[in-house]
């Protein structure tokens, strides 16, 4: 980290009381998954706005394996959120009467995402407040993530961090330890592992994109050629949409 823990949590602190303000917003909306980066980010909210401004919702579907839920509702309870639970399945299963529809894990897997983060919107819609992400920069810098899905959001409060940062923030704040020693999942199928699904462990993923940031990004071994190739094609999803507009003249 370029500052220590208690740096960062105190920079994240205050970007999101700021992304407040200057929204004229009153909390956050936060979907919660089970894992270490959305209970972060869940800590980080509730330490900077109180836990009455901050709305948790946990988005199931029928692939979302048991124990999550255990562990989304300890979390809700060490932080003093309320939950709201808001199963998924028959939205997906309304995409599935469309015609032609095609049944592949990664399709349906990305309909689960983009449907979790319409209804975070609703949410945020219904209450006048903003949809915090959980999207750590290890998993932005590769595009594993679901373009207007878990990438969306008004505030990234951890999108500076590595994997291996976020953890270390997590074990700062006490997340519990059954949330730190799971194996990082998004659940969208049975059997699904993050790690499996990329093909590479989160400690190299981290230890190659540090090494090719320094090295301005060049590549001089196989696994930096696979990461490298993994940020190149995943471009679009770090950038606006492509447009001949000019850029708005207020700045905030």
């Amino acid at each position: 980290m370029q500052c220590d823990i208690g740096c960062q949590k105190t920079r994240i602190e205050n970007l999101i009381r700021q992304g407040i303000w200057s929204a004229g917003a009153e909390g956050i909306v936060i979907g919660l998954s089970g894992g270490i980066d959305s209970a972060v980010v869940a800590a980080l909210a509730t330490a900077s706005v109180g836990s009455e401004r901050v709305s948790a919702f946990f988005l199931p579907s029928k692939t979302t394996p048991v124990a999550d839920e255990a562990d989304v509702r300890i979390l809700c309870e060490m932080l003093e959120l309320q939950l709201q639970i808001i199963p998924i399945d028959d939205v997906i299963e309304a995409y599935r009467r469309m015609d032609g529809f095609v049944e592949k894990p990664h399709l349906t897997g990305n309909l689960m995402a983009r449907t979790r983060m319409a209804i975070l919107y609703y949410q945020a819609n219904l209450r006048n407040r903003l949809v915090i992400g959980t999207s750590n920069r290890t998993e932005y810098l590769i595009g594993y993530c679901t373009k207007w899905g878990d990438n969306a959001a008004d505030i990234q409060p951890i999108l500076h961090l590595l994997k291996k940062e976020v953890y270390l923030l997590g074990e700062e704040m006490g997340i519990p330890a059954a949330i730190i020693k799971k194996e990082p999942s998004a659940g969208l199928w049975q059997g699904q592992s993050d790690e499996k699904e990329i093909g590479i462990s989160y400690a190299d993923l981290d230890s190659t994109l540090m090494f090719l940031e320094e090295n301005n990004w060049k590549a001089e071994n196989e696994m930096q050629e696979k990461v490298l190739s993994l940020a190149r094609k995943s471009v679009h999803k770090r950038l606006p949409a492509l447009s001949l507009a000019g850029s708005c003249p207020i700045s905030p």
